[in-house]
């Protein structure tokens, strides 16, 4: 573990931002991550705890500890004849995890495909996609307490999972360090009955076009990863992290009276009777798709996604996002609030 001074984080977050931070470093075990708070030299330096950094706007310099989670490992913790518990170390790339549980016909998160960062930040915003959350197979995560350096296990209700969030995004922000997440998952067989998630968005479509007449795991798979990859730029090209803003979930007596008004406004209705509208849908309709504005825009191909065209700084990109939520309440009297963490 080596401590660093005043280096740039430009290649620690997806947007590439160029900020830099007052203190770095990459821990690759929980006894170097408490050997750190032990340490004199920033017991006392505000720090943050970096996964990927594939959900993060930097807007200014981070005057305190960075902390780069790169404790790797999977392992099987226990299993059935149905269904097997795995624990994956906070580090570990979640698209690697995917494609490693598809492998091992291991099913629940094939849905979850391609989507960047680490297995770590996983629960903290209770990631999802193609009707698929985390929460649906979560068992349990290991946390290490950033002031004592105690183990903490956290269950499902511990976490208090919700659309995109967890309690490590409210109530203890920046106090845990997740060391490990474990997902129980069903083995998939020919001797079990799996139902395969293929209802949301173009998936049925695009595994026509595969021509994946016969489910699997890896089909699934597979069609996630086109859909994502023809509607999502690459961070690798054009920086970016992912859906910047939160689809808004509203009554059914809004969509309801928007509805007539925008007859072909997209909808999914929730269990609990509220309606959940796709935020991109909005934001282009609100004429952002594909615009330019200055080094920065909302993308031609998916408007939730806001990009770095090379030079912009984390202040541009925040304020065009504050114009765009400002446009989308004026036209449709929705709030759609980030998804991305702005620091």
């Amino acid at each position: 573990m080596q401590l660093k001074e005043n280096i740039s984080l430009k290649q620690f977050n997806t947007f590439g931002i160029d900020v830099s931070a007052k203190y770095f470093c990459e821990i690759n075990s929980v006894d170097e991550y408490r050997e750190l708070l032990d340490s004199k030299t920033i017991s006392a330096e505000k720090k943050l705890i970096l996964g990927g950094g594939s959900n993060i706007l930097f807007t200014k310099n981070f005057d305190g500890l960075v902390i780069r989670n790169n404790i790797r490992g999977i392992e099987i913790v226990s299993e059935t004849e149905t269904h097997v518990i795995i624990k994956a170390a906070a580090g570990e790339s979640w698209h690697n995890l995917v494609l490693w549980c598809v492998a091992n016909n291991y099913g629940g998160i094939e849905n979850l495909s391609l989507i960047p960062g680490l297995a770590g930040a996983a629960p903290m915003q209770n990631i999802g996609a193609y009707g698929v959350e985390i929460k649906d197979v979560f068992h349990q995560l290991e946390a290490i307490d950033a002031h004592t350096g105690e183990l903490t296990m956290f269950d499902l209700n511990d976490c208090h999972f919700g659309y995109r969030e967890s309690v490590f995004k409210h109530k203890y922000k920046d106090q845990f360090l997740i060391s490990s997440l474990s997902l129980r998952l069903t083995k998939v067989s020919s001797k079990t009955i799996y139902h395969y998630k293929t209802e949301y968005g173009d998936v049925k479509a695009t595994l026509s076009e595969m021509r994946a007449y016969d489910l699997s795991l890896k089909a699934v798979s597979d069609a996630i990863i086109k859909i994502r990859s023809s509607k999502l730029p690459d961070p690798k090209v054009i920086g970016n992290a992912g859906s910047f803003f939160k689809n808004p979930v509203i009554s059914k007596q809004q969509f309801e009276t928007l509805v007539m008004k925008y007859p072909v406004m997209p909808s999914y209705l929730q269990k609990d009777g509220t309606v959940k509208v796709p935020a991109g849908w909005l934001i282009e309709q609100c004429g952002w798709k594909g615009k330019v504005v200055g080094n920065t825009g909302a993308h031609a191909t998916q408007a939730l996604v806001l990009v770095n065209y090379g030079n912009a700084t984390g202040k541009e990109i925040w304020n065009l996002a504050m114009e765009i939520q400002q446009s989308v309440k004026e036209k449709f009297g929705i709030d759609i609030t980030p998804e991305v963490n702005v620091v």
